[in-house]
């Protein structure tokens, strides 16, 4: 540690003089020295620092882009009434909806069962593998089911692997039901 404090101000002096353009523009003398002293005149050096120019310049790069074409269809969707022991609770139409992003094989998705346990909604769905291949394009793989019911937290479990997108961070990836057997025990199935 004391070598490299001693070489430290060494490098830095070297940087600094490597750095710059220096021209002397003067040449010096040193004074006379006698009993009676004479008048020197120091060296003069002109110092041109390095110049630094920042902007931007137009440059044809490569780089990857996301299509995402949304559209607007009429298409069937499961349905969900519950009715609840209280009839005083509130219910609310909403959509369950999970949703995947894959890349390099397609894969469906598709939610099996919906199960109410508490003040909890616990959505279990599977992702499989398809034939067709996607090449080196990603998509969004989705389904939903519209659900009548009190305003519950919604907890969404997939059986399948993970696909290596950040996007599906959102859901917990399981093998089977197994993994999650603990959770549904005595939870009553609502869909599938």
């Amino acid at each position: 540690m004391k070598y490299f404090k001693n070489i430290l101000p060494i490098f830095l002096l070297a940087i600094g003089i490597t750095s710059c353009d220096v021209q002397q523009t003067k040449e010096g003398e040193l004074p006379d020295v006698d009993i009676s002293a004479e008048a020197g005149t120091l060296p003069e050096f002109d110092v041109d620092w390095m110049d630094v120019n920042v902007g931007t310049k137009t440059k044809t790069i490569t780089v990857p882009t996301v299509e995402v074409v949304m559209e607007e269809k009429t298409v069937e969707v499961p349905y969900i009434e519950t009715s609840w022991p209280d009839e005083k609770t509130k219910l609310y139409e909403q959509t369950i909806m999970v949703e995947a992003e894959i890349s390099n094989q397609n894969k469906s998705l598709e939610i099996d069962k919906i199960y109410a346990k508490g003040d909890r909604l616990i959505v279990v769905s599977s992702l499989e593998t398809t034939e067709e291949s996607l090449g080196d394009k990603s998509i969004r793989v989705s389904d939903q089911v519209v659900i009548k019911a009190p305003d519950l937290t919604v907890k969404h479990y997939i059986i399948g692997d993970k696909p290596n997108r950040s996007f599906n961070n959102n859901y917990s990836y399981i093998k089977s039901n197994d993994d999650i057997a603990s959770k549904i025990d005595g939870a009553k199935v609502i869909f599938g």
